[in-house]
């Protein structure tokens, strides 16, 4: 909606951008404004809340983050954090995908870029200019996605191989699309599907420009009939969620997400895996992820599927954010870690027959 009406206003891009930067502070520091009459001073109590933060995170007692800068519902699901609640209140980092091997000379040739470092996120930047990347000739020329880093992670904890297939299940404009083809050096086939036509519609337009070729989209909306009669050697589940892991991105929505909302969307959760399990062949992966924290859409998820799917096992893998950490079946991704989405990815092998 803030995008379509900045669009509308017809603003120069850095006047657009800093439109939204303070409705995003707004949001941001809300629950401090409960005493502030009248929009402009709301407005002005938040930005000086912000500065004040930006100069010392510490400046604002632990007890006042948990009491104002999430609704109070969300700790029945997510466990007190202080470190996250200190990042949500942060500007958001924005984070580009670079080709394959190709990070080291798009930091060179875009300028402002941090690299996350070496690695399997060695292609991971963090912008921190103020041009308007979509016009650049890098962009046109299909040299970079704009990817958050956990969404980059979450392709890489897939791990597929060149020759697989694959089924991207929930593929929206198709960010791991798009990474997974890299991944394969696009080669195999990956199928996306998602339940709105427009989504796919703008995968095929990323698509085109990053050359990416070994994939097909279809509708799909997420029923017990499924468009596809093969197995896959990896399926990816990136459900719809509350969306609370980006709460720092999309303030707003800490304001209008509600605790029925993530139960109501849990049950989604649950009824995709179910659908989508067949389509696993034997030896085959499953990948569950959300972008999400509460424990209704986690754990609670993954813990049912094992008990009604007792042939997928828990397979061990390695977080890209934190790879000296244990290998495990279930990774959480806190916006702490990276400055990235939180996220929620479990991991399961099926049994061969």
């Amino acid at each position: 909606m803030l995008r379509k009406a900045l669009k509308a206003a017809d603003l120069p891009p850095e006047e657009a951008a800093r439109v939204a930067s303070t409705v995003f502070t707004y949001y941001r520091w809300l629950g401090w404004l409960e005493n502030e009459r009248g929009i402009e001073a709301r407005l002005r109590r938040a930005m000086e809340l912000a500065a004040r933060f930006a100069k010392n995170p510490f400046s604002l007692p632990a007890g006042h983050l948990r009491a104002k800068a999430v609704p109070q519902w969300v700790w029945s699901e997510v466990p007190l954090n202080d470190p996250w609640l200190r990042t949500i209140q942060r500007e958001p980092k924005l984070w580009l995908r670079a080709r394959p091997g190709q990070g080291r000379a798009l930091a060179k040739s875009l300028g402002d870029c941090k690299r996350f470092g070496e690695g399997p996120l060695a292609d991971a930047l963090q912008y921190t200019g103020r041009k308007d990347l979509f016009l650049t000739q890098e962009f046109q020329e299909g040299a970079f996605e704009v990817q958050d880093i956990s969404s980059q992670a979450v392709s890489l904890i897939c791990a597929p191989s060149p020759g697989e297939t694959w089924w991207d299940v929930c593929a929206g404009e198709g960010g791991k699309t798009l990474h997974l083809s890299d991944l394969m050096q696009n080669k195999g086939l990956i199928r996306a599907t998602d339940r709105a036509e427009w989504r796919l519609n703008r995968l095929k337009r990323r698509a085109a420009r990053a050359r990416a070729f070994n994939y097909q989209a279809s509708v799909w909306d997420g029923g017990p009939t499924l468009p596809f009669h093969g197995l896959f050697d990896g399926v990816l589940v990136d459900a719809p969620c509350s969306g609370i892991g980006t709460w720092q991105r999309n303030p707003h929505a800490r304001w209008t997400t509600t605790l029925e909302d993530v139960r109501e969307l849990a049950a989604v959760q649950g009824r995709l895996l179910a659908h989508v399990a067949r389509a696993v062949k034997p030896g085959g992966k499953l990948i569950y992820a959300v972008c999400t924290l509460a424990a209704s859409e986690t754990t609670a998820v993954a813990d049912a599927f094992e008990s009604a799917f007792p042939e997928f096992k828990p397979l061990p893998v390695s977080n890209p954010l934190i790879p000296e950490a244990p290998p495990s079946a279930r990774i959480w991704i806190w916006p702490q870690h990276a400055g990235g989405n939180g996220m929620f990815v479990a991991v399961w092998r099926k049994e061969a027959a």
